[in-house]
């Protein structure tokens, strides 16, 4: 049995459709904060499984979870992620991601499961500019938070890490992603139609925002510098999409049946700037939309790109969907039709 937790989510929730897809046997606990009970309901469709309503402070009742259910894997999505709001509230994010997240180590090791798979960021290695530039990240990069949602969830590996140093029983592997994008590539009569994607109240990821605007239901799109040194003047990310990323982790609970624990980075290695995802999305949707120029934000690095050399030579994941009109298409298909 599989647990995942944050399984109503953005990511989570296409974790969910794979291993559904797959006809595993899983266990989803959601609180339904950021995710949705729409979501679940689409993935029920897919096949049955047992969906709980709880929050993870509830101590309790997360150790019942694992009376309950002979759990061999838990995938661990559940946590807070809104860089700016880490800021203004950090005991918010020490709480729910890094506490949350010892107890649910605590249980996994106590009640014999096998592999923890966790969730973390490309937060953790902080703003790397300003020792390096222009470079790819690799997983050796010294990790230097600077906000308390990074540190969180380095906080949150460290405790992992030292629990498997004493229960030798109990594995890891530990994501850091980079820049997620796009929803559920699913076709209906040969026409894109994801069954899930990314909802977040407030938005604050680029491309759903550009594509609301392409779809009018924001007035603009605002770029924050243009003057940065990168070819176009603006930033530089690495987008990879969402069902790659839920591959790595579904491929990391067979790596770990032969492999020692490890920490991989999770991107494409190659990054588009801000002004070519804006361009994308018309280019793709055929929709002009207005674009205003805004100041620079405090702590928007120059180019944040991943060395997956890693990833692709020790767990032989490869990328399916490193195509930006594939990216956008399908964060235009999910936006419009829900």
């Amino acid at each position: 049995m599989i647990l995942i937790t944050g399984g109503a989510g953005y990511i989570g929730s296409h974790v969910v459709k794979q291993l559904l897809e797959q006809n595993k046997d899983i266990v989803v606990v959601d609180n339904l904060s950021t995710g949705f009970q729409s979501t679940i309901d689409t993935l029920q469709t897919i096949k049955k499984f047992d969906f709980i309503n709880l929050d993870l402070k509830e101590f309790e009742k997360v150790e019942e979870l694992f009376k309950k259910y002979e759990i061999e894997s838990v995938i661990h999505f559940a946590a807070f992620s809104q860089v700016g709001e880490s800021m203004q509230n950090p005991m918010k994010y020490y709480l729910n991601n890094t506490v949350n997240t010892t107890y649910l180590v605590k249980c996994s090791s106590s009640y014999g499961v096998k592999k923890f798979i966790f969730s973390s960021t490309a937060a953790t290695y902080g703003d790397p500019i300003f020792e390096k530039e222009n470079i790819l990240i690799d997983e050796s990069f010294e990790t230097k938070p600077i906000n308390p949602y990074g540190q969180s969830k380095l906080m949150s590996e460290q405790v992992i890490k030292d629990e498997a140093k004493v229960n030798k029983g109990l594995k890891y592997c530990i994501f850091r992603y980079f820049n997620v994008a796009g929803a559920d590539i699913h076709y209906v009569d040969e026409k894109l139609a994801p069954r899930v994607g990314e909802s977040h109240n407030p938005e604050t990821h680029l491309l759903p925002l550009v594509v609301k605007t392409a779809l009018g239901k924001r007035d603009s799109i605002t770029i924050f510098g243009d003057n940065y040194d990168t070819p176009d003047g603006t930033c530089i990310r690495d987008y990879i999409h969402v069902d790659d990323l839920a591959d790595a982790h579904i491929k990391a609970i067979d790596y770990l049946e032969e492999n020692e624990n490890d920490t991989f980075n999770c991107g494409y290695g190659h990054g588009h700037s801000v002004k070519q995802i804006v361009q994308g999305v018309k280019d793709t949707t055929k929709c002009d939309f207005k674009v205003l120029k805004g100041e620079r934000r405090a702590g928007d690095p120059l180019i944040l790109v991943a060395d997956n050399s890693k990833i692709k030579k020790k767990m032989g994941w490869t990328a399916r969907y490193d195509d930006l009109e594939l990216i956008v298409k399908s964060t235009y298909e999910w936006e419009n039709n829900h």
